[in-house]
């Protein structure tokens, strides 16, 4: 038997409770708007970010490319975003929130904030110092 500690390990916990919370919010946003977590994550960084490539939401919700990319195709399918082709290279394409897609992110917010204000509650006096360490451990540069 070996003495790591898997519930002690930070990463392991982080990520399961990642999932956890993730899979929590989602159900706010599957339910109303029919979005799954990766179309959540696309149309979130659009609506902060502003127009991006599939490159450029790969990096920033570090998320596969194929799947940030599936999920730009169905939220087109549906109308919540477009695509625009670079005018040299056709590889490239740049997503944008249509209206509708801004529209309903502008009702994801509310959704989005009350959940926030929910685990801050849950977290009471705690939770800005842990804030302040999820940053901390997000300022390393990937190497």
């Amino acid at each position: 038997m070996s003495d790591f500690d898997l519930d002690s390990f930070i990463p392991y916990r982080l990520a399961v409770l990642a999932g956890k919370v993730s899979r929590e919010f989602s159900q706010h946003y599957s339910q109303r708007f029919g979005i799954s977590r990766a179309e959540w994550r696309v149309v979130a960084h659009l609506s902060a970010a502003g127009p991006a490539s599939v490159g450029e939401i790969h990096q920033r919700v570090d998320m596969d490319k194929s799947r940030v990319s599936r999920a730009a195709s169905r939220l087109e399918k549906v109308g919540l975003l477009t695509k625009e082709e670079h005018p040299v290279d056709g590889r490239l394409v740049k997503l944008s929130l249509t209206e509708a897609g801004e529209a309903m992110m502008q009702e994801l917010e509310e959704v989005a904030n009350a959940y926030q204000a929910e685990l801050l509650a849950r977290l009471g006096p705690e939770g800005d110092a842990l804030f302040a360490s999820v940053e901390r451990l997000g300022e390393r540069e990937d190497t």
